[in-house]
């Protein structure tokens, strides 16, 4: 249950990692301190198979107007991919996702518009620096030393992401029974492992994401979001690295079912009390607006205020 004496008793538990300070995060030339100014990454997927139907674009001008829009709408950068993550739809190689996003990497670089390519695939993540990406979202573990060299090469910022598996569409389901009571320790023990091998291949900007939203399948979907939940509260334990904290925000379709375009605000309140600086999302207007409201009802903390 999620009530005021279980986040309290939350936060006395790990009360040294609750204000832990994080670095600051770099875009392009921009600098966020994200426990001020939240980062809204808005996101468009050029895969047909991507399940948010509603950031699916299915040509590049349609993927360029979406990524305007979002922008306009409050995003900081924009997520493309064109390989959904689902493990059960198609694999696109690397050359095919290279003439599907090269194209709208460069029209979005040139209108000055911050770009983040999510891929866990050195090649794809050559092609998308190379076009004018500034940001790579990775979403695998198997090509790190290759991808960090590339980001090392083209100074791009990192999005670290915790995944079971080597990548994002190398997931097996996993029973509510077999998933750790605490998946923190082993968190923190794989960041730890590959900040450092990051820093060591040139790295120098970095954000990390705990990955509720693709690192794990679960058959029961109502575990699958109490166990998100549980992560996003707990992700200020993640601070004690000193890096930001991003989050692909869950959208939980059966909890929600029709009215599933309002869970990631839901969801977004949870990361903000876990500590989140980074927001991945594909309902960019609700989640400006949700992260805007409470920036500013922080004098509820003060009664008097």
């Amino acid at each position: 249950m999620i009530d005021l004496r279980s986040l309290i008793e939350l936060a006395s538990r790990h009360a040294d990692d609750l204000d832990h300070p994080v670095a600051p995060l770099r875009i392009g030339d921009r600098i966020f301190d994200t426990d001020t100014e939240p980062v809204v990454m808005g996101v468009v997927n050029l895969s047909r198979d991507s399940t948010y139907r509603e950031s699916v674009a299915l040509t590049e001008a349609s993927a360029v107007r979406r990524a305007r829009v979002l922008v306009a709408q409050g995003a900081h950068l924009v997520d493309l991919g064109a390989e959904s993550s689902n493990v059960t739809k198609a694999r696109i190689d690397a050359d095919q996702q290279a003439r599907t996003l090269v194209p709208v990497i460069e029209t979005l670089s040139a209108d000055g518009i911050a770009v983040s390519i999510e891929s866990y695939d050195a090649a794809t993540v050559r092609a998308g620096l190379a076009a004018g990406a500034r940001v790579v979202n990775l979403t695998g573990s198997d090509s790190d030393e290759a991808v960090f060299d590339l980001a090392a090469e083209f100074d791009a910022t990192v999005v670290l992401c915790h995944v079971n598996g080597a990548h994002a569409r190398d997931l097996d389901s996993i029973r509510a029974s077999d998933m750790p009571a605490d998946p923190f320790p082993r968190m923190l023990e794989q960041f730890e492992r590959r900040v450092a091998t990051a820093r060591a291949h040139g790295v120098q900007h970095l954000t990390i994401d705990p990955g509720v939203g693709f690192s794990f399948a679960m058959d029961d979907h109502v575990l699958r979001a109490r166990h998100q939940s549980a992560v996003l509260l707990n992700s200020f334990r993640l601070r004690r690295l000193g890096l930001p904290i991003c989050h692909s925000v869950p959208h939980a379709f059966d909890l929600f079912e029709d009215q599933f375009r309002v869970a990631e605000s839901f969801f977004a309140v949870l990361a903000h009390l876990g500590g989140t600086g980074v927001y991945r999302s594909h309902e960019v207007p609700q989640m400006v607006a949700v992260l805007g409201a409470l920036a500013r009802l922080d004098v509820l903390t003060d009664p008097t205020g």
